[in-house]
This record gives C-alpha cells, sequence and structure tokens, in this order.
C-alpha cells in the first residue's frame, strides 16, 4: 500500500510539473527586451550609460507629438550609384520608439533601383511593396535563395540577420515600407562594407577572398570612393 500511495504521489507530481510548464510563458526571444513601462520616450543626447535603449524622458515632459512622426511621408533621393533611397524609421529618427522593439523604413526606388545586398544584424524585416515591381530575395545560412517578383500590396519577410535585396524591375518608380521587430535593427550593406570601410579591408584579404587580382579590387573601390 504504501509503494503504491508512493507511485501515486509521484505520478501527481509529474502531471503537476507538466501543467506547470504548459501554462507558464516561454522566455521572450524578440529581438529588443520587453519594455518594463508603458513607454520610454529616448533622450538621444544623453551622455549616460543605458543598455539596448536611450534614458527615458521624464513623464512630466512628454508631449502627444513624442508618439508621432511624419518623416516617411517625403519621397526620399534616389540619385546615387544605387538608385535607391532609406528613409529611416527608427529610434534615432523617432525617440518615441525607444525600447517598444519596432521600426520602420521607407524606401523609394528609381527605375532599374537596387536596394543592394545587406542584411539586419538585430531583426525579422518585413515589408509591403506600395508602388512598382520589385524583384525580393534572400540567402540563407545554407546558401539556399529564396526570391520571387512582387507587385504592388503584396508583402515579403526576410528572417533576421540573412543577407537580402529589392530591386526595381519595373518601368517607372517603386515604393515599400518596411518594418522591424527592433527600435534600431542595424545595417550592413556589404559592397559599402567590403569596399568602402575606414580604415580600408587590406587588399590581400579581397583578392584572396574573391580570387581576383589588385586592379580589381581597385577598381571596385574606387567607384565607392574608397
Amino acid at each position: 500500500m504504501a509503494a503504491l500511495n508512493s507511485q501515486s504521489g509521484f505520478s501527481i507530481g509529474v502531471t503537476f510539473l507538466l501543467i506547470i510548464l504548459v501554462v507558464l510563458p516561454f522566455p521572450s526571444h524578440s529581438a529588443d527586451p520587453d519594455p518594463l513601462q508603458d513607454f520610454c520616450v529616448g533622450i538621444l543626447n544623453s551622455t549616460s550609460t543605458s543598455l539596448n535603449g536611450f534614458p527615458c524622458k521624464p513623464a512630466s515632459e512628454v508631449t502627444s507629438d513624442d508618439f508621432f512622426f511624419d518623416g516617411l511621408s517625403k519621397e526620399g533621393d534616389t540619385d546615387n550609384v544605387f538608385g535607391f533611397s532609406v528613409t529611416p524609421g527608427n529610434v534615432l529618427a523617432f525617440p518615441g520608439l525607444n525600447t517598444l522593439g519596432l521600426s520602420m523604413n521607407r524606401v523609394d526606388y528609381a527605375p532599374g533601383g537596387i536596394n543592394p545586398p545587406h542584411s539586419h544584424p538585430r531583426a525579422t524585416e518585413s515589408g509591403v511593396v506600395i508602388k512598382g515591381k520589385l524583384f525580393v530575395g534572400f540567402v540563407t545560412t545554407d546558401n539556399k535563395f529564396y526570391s520571387k517578383v512582387l507587385t504592388a500590396g503584396q508583402m515579403f519577410v526576410v528572417p533576421r540577420g540573412l543577407v537580402h535585396f529589392q530591386m526595381n524591375v519595373g518601368k517607372g518608380k517603386a515604393l515599400t515600407f518596411t518594418a522591424f521587430n527592433s527600435h534600431l535593427p542595424g545595417v550592413v550593406v556589404l559592397p559599402t562594407t567590403l569596399f568602402a570601410s575606414t580604415p580600408p579591408i587590406p587588399n590581400d584579404v579581397l583578392t584572396k577572398t574573391f580570387q581576383v587580382e589588385a586592379s580589381v579590387i581597385d577598381g571596385i573601390k574606387a567607384k565607392f570612393g574608397a
């Protein structure tokens, strides 16, 4: 009888433990830490040290204007080597996003323009085509390439940290709005990272990496003003 009671108690204990594991919330895997307050309008010029965000403006000084941003309403200047323009709506432009774990960009494309291969180390990206026709693609960590041509009203997603691009393949201008699960997703643009860094990456590294002569590397660097 004692053994039976022991087994019964063990079974109840295991069942209780499983119930607890099911109902408890799983740890957050969002790009930014979950906020512990309603809002934290960032003080961008603060000299105080802060982790994963800027110090908060005192609530008594917060106004309605801190929660609205019109920076994405104007078309960007696409007169550049790539024929595109990114207008950021991250915490640096819109301090009201501080600690909230999201941001948006406006991306304008001239005919034939390209948002060159790049990655966002701190966020997954989703976007919707507002105008035009875009060829969108990304590459996974096992070198699998996914791509599709999208038109107005269609949406795409790029998993966090993966290299991706968007290219205007329509006859006119194109426009997208993109969203990120970070208030400051960061960006690594491969052409400028490799060929226009300060100080520059040594030519020996680049020639060996791309298996080309130094003159080819010099030619590419010249196009980026390096």
